[in-house]
């Protein structure tokens, strides 16, 4: 059993669905379910860089299983050139457990590995523009 709480007007996806909390709320999920808090899930306009648009591709694909497929495919489009711009050996691991735990179907550990990466791109950003 999961347990969340989501604080006074926070939002939760929970299979496709938005939920929003009205006082503070605990849910128990009790069985598989695709969810993610409102922390977690990113808006189109947010996906502004390889690794961002990587994280929106993973999380459609987790949230959206009736177009999964496609999710899919835009994420093995992406992995290639973000891993080709991230030089530290971390970093290129990090891209390897995204495609591992994408390739598995474990789609909510793929998210922790992309959000990995983003913080990763930022640091090659900031590193180029030195």
């Amino acid at each position: 059993m999961l347990r969340i709480t989501l604080r006074d007007g926070e939002k939760a996806i929970v299979n496709g669905a938005v939920l929003r909390a009205v006082g503070r709320t605990q849910i128990a999920v009790e069985n598989q379910v695709s969810i993610l808090r409102g922390r977690e899930v990113m808006q189109p306009e947010e996906a502004t860089t390889p690794a961002r648009q990587l994280y929106f591709a993973a999380m459609l694909a987790y949230i959206d299983p009736a177009n999964r497929a496609q999710h899919q495919d835009t994420v093995v489009a992406l992995i290639g050139g973000l891993v080709a711009t991230l030089p530290s050996p971390e970093a290129r691991a990090a891209c390897l457990s995204f495609a591992h735990d994408m390739a598995t179907g474990d789609y909510y550990k793929a998210l922790t590995a992309a959000r990995e990466l983003i913080g990763f791109e930022a640091v090659a950003t900031e590193a180029q523009a030195a």
